[in-house]
């Protein structure tokens, strides 16, 4: 049975490996201690919300979601910043269900919407579309990286 559960500090070590996985797909190094860092921040500081989903208690996917802030609106939204299902669950659904509850958060906590950029290849845009989501064709993003 899949649970869906607002992650807690108490759920910092299933969380970690399933984040390590998550940036080893997009190409960075495996590091366990650095995700296991970088979690317990997020979590302990409050910066961001998890939604960890588990398949009869085997963790299988998450999503992260951090805070923003528009002046013009003068409201909050949310950025649904990494989204993950490990790969031998994928096609069952649980991607949705995880930004479902994403949905359901934000509209519990009043909030604008939920953002999320993607790669221009990445299959999951059916997905978001399929719940929803609009592409921006709008606005043009930028960043400029020190260094």
């Amino acid at each position: 049975m899949l649970t869906i559960t607002h992650a807690r500090i108490e759920d910092l070590e299933s969380i970690v490996p399933l984040f390590n996985a998550y940036r080893v797909f997009y190409e960075q190094e495996s590091d366990l201690e650095l995700a296991r860092h970088f979690l317990s921040n997020r979590l302990l500081k409050e910066e961001s919300i998890i939604f960890l989903a588990k398949e009869d208690d085997k963790p299988v996917g998450f999503t992260q979601l951090y805070k923003t802030f528009s002046s013009v609106s003068a409201q909050h939204s949310w950025i649904l910043n990494d989204l993950f299902t490990l790969s031998e669950f994928r096609g069952r659904g649980i991607g949705e269900k995880i930004l479902k509850r994403a949905q359901k958060f934000a509209v519990d906590d009043d909030a604008k919407g939920l953002a999320l950029e993607t790669a221009k290849d990445n299959p999951a845009h059916k997905l978001y579309e399929k719940l929803g989501w609009r592409k921006d064709t709008d606005y043009l993003h930028y960043f400029w990286k020190i260094g």
